[in-house]
């Protein structure tokens, strides 16, 4: 059954009930919560239409065929056909203005990740089609090695890991990020890569030869050394001990890695900050950053469903917190402050990163990566240069 999207409207988070723990009969997004065992191993209990849908479709058992027998959801895998693989922006308050996506949609299952969204121009929800319709971009090496190669191409450092992770589990079978890195190394293109994932150390070979030419930083996103919370907020990522070895190991194959602190979450694990330092030092990190929870658009829905399920004691907490973070607001995408917040709980936020840091020693140097090594298809030697 599916209804018109303008008859139904999402509740607001201050407008929710008080339910006792594990009752979310009120809190489906648009009637489409799905069954704990249909769920089973991934980040969100919905499955909303996406945004730009003109129905909102609303399960309901119709007698025919109980829900409890519907499947699980599991990830199926599309080829994207992309005809460029080199996203630009001009966001002022980020540090780079190019970006790769080896794949749509992230099987981590993070909950909180303010990717989720754009599966919406997919046509698909932002809840558990985003952990499970992955879509991969096996061209993305040759389309790369053309963009780069372009006579008016002029390098800067590529982002990689900025909206899904590069070498989340499918990574394994497509190794798309790998023919990635193939493709910067012969060229000697920089390249900043973000990962929740231990993966990354398979690529160790490829990633020292680039780090020898100051071609390459790697940064573990740790959000918690609590590996029950870990498994809670990100189901499918590696765990917290498994990710500070990778940092470990590449740190000991001298390549530059650092950690995330991504996302502080106020009163979930905000408390884990100094912790999480101490231990990225510990592992040989020599860098480390941090961001503010963001919840924009379908986001903001999806984790008020996940805390009203995992901490209903805290959600009203939570939520204060937040808005005391982004101007009495439950997010701001303001530039220059959606990544850290405003007000005194951001404030303190912010110091006690500062003064961890500070007195571990990190971010003292911040290593900048080079541009000089590059050299594009088109400007190597050619057999008809002899000629």
């Amino acid at each position: 059954m599916a209804r018109s999207s303008s008859a139904l409207r999402r509740p607001l988070a201050s407008e929710l009930p008080s339910s006792p723990a594990g009752d979310l009969s009120d809190l489906g997004l648009l009637g489409a919560a799905v069954d704990r065992e249909r769920r089973r191993g991934r980040g969100t209990l919905s499955n909303a239409s996406g945004r730009y849908e003109p129905l909102a479709r609303i399960a309901f058992d119709d007698g025919w065929r109980s829900l409890e027998d519907l499947p699980p959801f599991k990830t199926t895998v599309t080829v994207d056909s992309t005809r460029k693989i080199i996203t630009r922006n001009e966001s002022p308050d980020i540090s780079f203005d190019r970006s790769i996506n080896p794949y749509r949609g992230c099987e981590h299952g993070c909950v909180y990740c303010f990717a989720r969204p754009t599966h919406a121009n997919m046509g698909l929800s932002a809840g558990l089609d985003f952990e499970s319709k992955l879509f991969v971009k096996p061209d993305a090496p040759e389309l790369l090695e053309r963009e780069i190669s372009a006579q008016n191409y002029s390098p800067r450092v590529i982002a990689i890991g900025t909206n899904t992770d590069p070498y989340q589990p499918i990574e394994r079978k497509y190794e798309v990020m790998r023919g990635i890195l193939e493709v910067l190394d012969r060229a000697g293109h920089p390249v900043g890569i973000v990962t929740k994932s231990a993966l990354v150390t398979r690529d160790i070979d490829i990633l020292s030869r680039m780090a020898r030419r100051n071609l390459v930083k790697v940064a573990l996103s740790v959000t918690s050394l609590d590996p029950k919370l870990a498994r809670v907020m990100e189901p499918r990522a590696a765990t917290p001990a498994r990710r500070l070895e990778a940092v470990r190991q590449l740190a000991e194959a001298g390549i530059p890695a650092s950690v995330m602190v991504a996302p502080v979450i106020p009163a979930i694990n905000d408390a884990e900050i100094e912790r999480i330092l101490d231990a990225a030092v510990a592992a040989g990190a020599r860098e480390a950053g941090y961001v503010l929870l963001r919840l924009p658009l379908e986001v903001r829905d999806l984790f008020r469903e996940w805390l009203m399920a995992n901490f209903p004691d805290r959600y009203r907490h939570v939520f204060k917190l937040i808005r005391e973070t982004r101007g009495g607001k439950d997010y701001d995408a303001k530039w220059g402050e959606r990544m850290t917040g405003t007000g005194p709980i951001a404030w303190m936020i912010g110091r006690r990163f500062e003064a961890a840091c500070e007195r571990l020693g990190l971010n003292r140097r911040k290593l900048k990566l080079t541009t000089e090594h590059f050299t594009p298809a088109h400007k190597r030697p050619q057999q008809l240069a002899l000629f």
